[in-house]
């Protein structure tokens, strides 16, 4: 039978059902990104009592899809035992990853992860080293090379001053390491909340400067035409119309043009669960609620996420109008994704 609360979500700030829920798994992370503040924070992890209870609850919610990020998940000391736990309540698994460590546990992704997204921020280890603080591409591509014939693969890559120009290299080399897909999304500028608590110096440091903008165009114009082929092909998962709202994003932070305003109903369809069981609506959004005292059934519509998700809904959370990484599914979208 179908399950057709997803679509109720839509007309209401209480949701009747949860497509998506996404698990930080711990804050620990092997990598020391510019970009990222959350290895600098005390470690935790979320407790494997709490993970397997959620993994119990999600078939009652009808929770198709969990997304296991962090931190880094795969530093989670039992998150093969929890990913297994979902799978086995016919709930599919996405893994978010650095790949520092998927070499080492190819056999555990292989067994118990239907999705991998992979981070790639550069195409030479000295790139690579600068960008995420530790001198780890050698090794990330060989466990590329080891997941990709069994498992898809979709690698992200976070564009900042340090990489833009890099772009065309990045995709060749996840190409070559059997990539299925290649992401793009700017770097984030402006938000406090998703990768640890930043001073302003850090978040702004990483960003293209108006200088940069006119390289960055031509940057643009040059992967339109030489990478013509993974544009139809969808390896590049963005076309290029979307990748130019990264210029336009960047621009827009120098006050040079409005921030593209993008379409987002992500906390209307999923949840965001912190390695201590408090919730945030999205990514980008502040907690409010925890399921490490109450069922998730019920600690999804808190008044503080119902206030969240009627504030953001209706424009009044400035967060969103500078979002990095939106979702949206619409009710056609969500029929398709239900069937």
């Amino acid at each position: 039978m179908l399950d057709l609360r997803p679509l109720l979500n839509l007309r209401s700030d209480r949701l009747s059902g949860l497509p998506l829920l996404v698990l930080y798994l711990t804050d620990g992370c092997n990598s020391r990104c510019l970009t990222c503040d959350i290895w600098r924070a005390p470690r935790r992890n979320m407790p494997l009592a709490l993970a397997l209870r959620l993994a119990e609850e999600a078939s009652g919610l009808g929770v198709r899809h969990v997304l296991f990020s962090g931190g880094e998940a795969m530093q989670h000391p039992h998150w093969a035992e929890i990913a297994a736990a979902f799978r086995a309540s016919g709930v599919k698994v996405g893994l978010l990853t650095n790949g520092i460590l998927l070499k080492k546990q190819a056999a555990q992704v292989i067994e118990t992860v239907d999705q991998l997204t992979l981070s790639l921020d550069a195409a030479t280890p000295e790139l690579y080293a600068h960008i995420r603080g530790v001198d780890a591409l050698p090794l990330i591509l060989e466990g590329m090379m080891a997941i990709a014939p069994q498992l898809p693969i979709t690698t992200r890559t976070t564009v900042q001053r340090a990489n833009f120009r890099h772009l065309s290299a990045i995709i060749q080399v996840a190409k070559a390491h059997g990539a299925r897909k290649v992401s793009f999304l700017a770097v984030d500028t402006v938000n406090p909340e998703a990768f640890g608590v930043r001073p302003s110096e850090s978040i702004q440091s990483p960003a293209l400067s108006a200088d940069d903008l006119p390289a960055f165009a031509a940057v643009l114009d040059a992967l339109e035409r030489d990478h013509a082929t993974d544009f139809a092909s969808g390896l590049i998962a963005e076309s290029p119309q979307k990748l130019r709202r990264l210029h336009a994003f960047f621009a827009a932070a120098h006050g040079l043009a409005a921030f593209p305003a993008p379409p987002c109903n992500a906390p209307h369809l999923s949840i965001v669960v912190e390695a201590d069981g408090k919730l945030r609506p999205c990514y980008f959004l502040p907690t409010g609620g925890s399921v490490a005292d109450q069922p998730l059934a019920d600690a999804l519509n808190s008044a503080e996420l119902r206030d969240l998700r009627r504030a953001y809904r209706t424009g009044e959370r400035a967060e969103c109008s500078r979002c990095v990484c939106p979702l949206h599914r619409g009710a056609k979208a969500l029929l398709r994704d239900l069937l």
